[in-house]
């Protein structure tokens, strides 16, 4: 059976997501032996900030995250890059002694930053391993962020991030473009329910416009603002608020006086239900909250100002570009954003556009990878044969022969 690697780590939610939801899909089809590697916990030993402060860079991410301290994103980027640049030869290194122990057939990365020593790495422990990057950002924000001139094959969401690996130089036959992001299996479900008896049974009404909050994993302080300033919206709406793991932010919301009807929950395991019990969604760009929402047709309302992730900041131009919701400076604003997105002709144009959205990528990813196997496999046939001594060519980023 073929291996495969999945490379992934714990800085945000969509890696691992992306990761585990390949691992589950491709086990069921029983043509991959699939193991899971969690880079920060490879890493540790040259994880420089975990040296200094004890705490490791990608819980200083969630932490930046959680606190809402995202306005620093764009500054304390230059300086981790940097130290990840400093280390390279270490991580180098420590990945090759893991491929001897760990062979594989070919390794998917679903992180950024660490592409060019995971491509590195594997071509010299690996040398007949495919190396494939997949995006789990619509995206690349270069330098040296998801695309690497090392990268062998890249699989990417949107037409945008194809063409930044075209402009990089990376020849097209490399380059995959799939129909969105990994989600998790059950988001590619149909949820069976009846709306207006689910809404009920939560203690909301069944015909009146509904919005589903969602920032994540941990709940925002956004949310509270939100929930206070579309009292004075002038479309009467209804509000479902999933907070997440934070006690705080849902003790918050269940205390407040509002007018309007609103439930709020803690963790759920269940997103995709409370999705389907929704008109609209509210909450941050990151790519998995917008393909979660669009996958249930459900046009979006986000913000994007200074606290922006920068490499989220295109995710709210392409949701502009085809016309999937409404993008405001400041959930300040959330008020009049829903009156806007709410108005009838302007709401039944966004639904349309949601409902022509189309979203397979977790079923298209193991096709291109079995692709990606068999013509590398034929790739390294032909260099063994064209160099007479039955040993691989590589020249610097791609094999001598064409595939």
């Amino acid at each position: 059976m073929r291996k495969l690697t999945i490379v992934f780590f714990d800085a945000g939610g969509g890696h691992r997501n992306a990761a585990e939801a390949l691992k589950t899909t491709l086990e069921e089809q029983r043509r991959w032996e699939v193991q899971l590697l969690n880079l920060q916990e490879l890493l540790d030993s040259v994880d420089i900030m975990r040296g200094v402060t004890g705490v490791r860079t990608q819980d200083v991410y969630n932490l930046v995250l959680r606190k809402g301290w995202t306005r620093l994103s764009p500054q304390l980027l230059p300086p981790l890059q940097a130290l990840i640049r400093l280390s390279h030869g270490r991580i180098v290194r420590l990945l090759q002694s893991y491929w001897v122990q760990n062979p594989a057939g070919l390794v998917l990365s679903v992180i950024p930053h660490f592409n060019r020593a995971l491509a590195e790495s594997v071509r010299r422990s690996l040398p007949e391993a495919a190396f494939v990057t997949l995006l789990t950002d619509f995206a690349d924000y270069p330098p040296h962020f998801w695309i690497e001139k090392e990268s062998e094959y890249i699989i990417c969401g949107t037409e945008r991030a194809r063409q930044q690996a075209l402009e990089m130089g990376h020849p097209e036959d490399r380059i995959f473009e799939i129909s969105g992001m990994v989600l998790k299996p059950k988001f590619y479900q149909n949820v069976m329910l009846d709306r207006s008896e689910e809404r009920e049974r939560l203690g909301l009404q069944p015909d009146v416009p509904t919005g589903i909050v969602l920032f994540g994993g941990h709940g925002s302080p956004a949310m509270v603002e939100i929930a206070q300033r579309l009292q004075e919206s002038r479309t009467e709406v209804q509000l479902i608020m999933l907070c997440g793991h934070s006690q705080k932010i849902l003790d918050e919301l269940r205390s407040l006086p509002l007018k309007r009807r609103m439930v709020a929950q803690g963790f759920a395991g269940n997103v995709e239900y409370y999705m389907a019990l929704a008109d609209f969604f509210i909450g941050k760009p990151g790519p998995g909250c917008i393909s979660e929402a669009l996958q249930f047709h459900l046009p979006v309302l986000v913000e994007r100002n200074a606290r922006t992730l920068p490499q989220e900041r295109y995710n709210t131009q392409w949701l502009k570009e085809k016309g999937l919701g409404v993008v405001l400076p400041s959930f300040k604003q959330i008020a009049a954003g829903v009156d806007s997105l709410l108005e009838p002709s302007a709401f039944a144009e966004f639904c349309r556009n949601a409902r022509g959205y189309w979203n397979r990528a977790l079923f298209e990813v193991p096709v291109i990878l079995d692709l990606v196997f068999e013509r590398h496999a034929s790739s390294l046939m032909h260099v063994s044969r064209a160099s007479g001594d039955g040993a691989p060519v590589y020249r610097g980023a791609t094999w001598a022969a064409s595939t």
